[in-house]
């Protein structure tokens, strides 16, 4: 009984199946499932709701099923690597949205310089201050159910590449995930935003000066107790808009400037191009493109990001739930039996409609952390 309220309340959303045209003798075999359908024992009402959503038939597909003689199925779309791997920490709890799953401590004091101590004099106390990081982690899923008759119908093989589209879903959504929390999180970092105006948040172009100058800001950045931290960029993180540019900056050894010099033979200062090293792509900075900035952040498709690596000061971590640390790609088994009472495979759908369910679940969050690991200008 456990595993049928359970497929009860998985089933929430489908047609009911008084609206299921059955055949002659139907209702008495399926009387149990009448029975249940209409509440006939009693059952709670949030454990009795529950609908057969309509199965997707050949008639969903008139360019697949049609009659037509010359027929292929092209390549599906690949999704993007998952780059954000790349500058976020990787974790793991034990809880599921709104519960929180855990907490990170950032731990400081301490570790300051030492006090002069005079003779018979003192010493004087360390303080300790601590910053707690909430983290989260929530559940994502699609289903999938289609007709029994659509893939006996299905030569070319077009409808049973579902896993490895689930697959590339659950890629999706979590890289959707990771741009959403860091390209346009400005506000105030005592509300716990990462980026705070005229601290780690600009809207500066790229150019090699302003990427200069961003470099040095953020490794200037201090811990509570003013001391300096190992906190230099090692991610320039664009939007495909910006990749040629960033290659450009990071990969030319010397940069074109203008300097106004007065000579001799003219009477006013003029524009000469003066070549000097370009410094900035001897810093080691590592350029990631992510093509869901100008997604999430249509209205600035030029901004860009700077990352320290994660595994010195961590700007973010991306958790999955204990245990499900990657996405579940299933199928329902089938509820039908043969006439010997053998079990009969997912593919042959289920008892009342011959539906064949594939389902996807994905449990997975971002979450913030120290707002000292990146900078970022905002920019149109």
């Amino acid at each position: 009984m456990p595993e049928l309220m359970k497929l009860m309340e998985d089933w929430k959303g489908f047609v009911s199946l008084s609206e299921v045209k059955k055949p002659e003798g139907y209702e008495n075999r399926l009387k149990e499932t009448i029975d249940l359908l209409t509440n006939a024992k009693g059952l709670p009402s949030h454990r009795h709701e529950f609908m057969l959503r309509e199965a997707l038939t050949t008639s969903d597909f008139p360019y697949l099923f049609g009659d037509v003689l010359d027929r292929q199925v092209l390549a599906a779309y690949k999704a993007v690597d998952p780059v954000w791997k790349l500058f976020t920490r990787p974790g793991t709890t034990k809880r599921i949205y709104p519960n929180i799953g855990g907490y990170r401590f950032g731990i400081t004091g301490g570790d300051q310089y030492l006090a002069e101590v005079a003779e018979k004099g003192e010493y004087l106390a360390s303080d300790r201050a601590e910053a707690r990081y909430p983290i989260y982690v929530k559940k994502y899923g699609r289903q999938f159910d289609i007709s029994w008759e659509a893939l006996i119908n299905d030569d070319l093989g077009a409808l049973q590449d579902t896993p490895n589209r689930f697959a590339m879903a659950a890629v999706r959504t979590e890289h959707r995930l990771v741009t959403g929390t860091y390209c346009d999180d400005v506000g105030t970092h005592a509300a716990g935003n990462l980026y705070q105006n005229a601290i780690n948040e600009d809207v500066l172009a790229l150019t090699i000066a302003n990427l200069e100058t961003c470099v040095q800001r953020m490794s200037a950045f201090t811990d509570v107790n003013g001391e300096p931290i190992m906190n230099r960029a090692k991610y320039l993180v664009v939007g495909p808009a910006l990749e040629f540019t960033a290659r450009q900056i990071l990969t030319s050894v010397t940069k074109m400037w203008m300097d106004n010099i007065t000579r001799a033979a003219e009477s006013a200062a003029t524009l000469f191009p003066m070549p000097t090293s370009n410094v900035i792509s001897q810093v080691g900075l590592q350029l990631v493109v992510d093509p869901y900035i100008p997604i999430l952040h249509a209205d600035a498709p030029g901004s860009w990001f700077l990352f320290a690596d994660p595994k010195d000061i961590a700007a973010m971590e991306c958790d999955y739930l204990v245990g499900h640390e990657r996405p579940e790609i299933c199928m329902k088994a089938s509820d039908k039996v043969s006439i010997g009472g053998g079990a009969i495979s997912p593919m042959d759908g289920d008892f009342a409609t011959d539906n064949v369910f594939y389902r996807v679940r994905d449990v997975f969050g971002c979450n913030k952390l120290e707002w000292r690991a990146t900078y970022a200008n905002i920019h149109s």
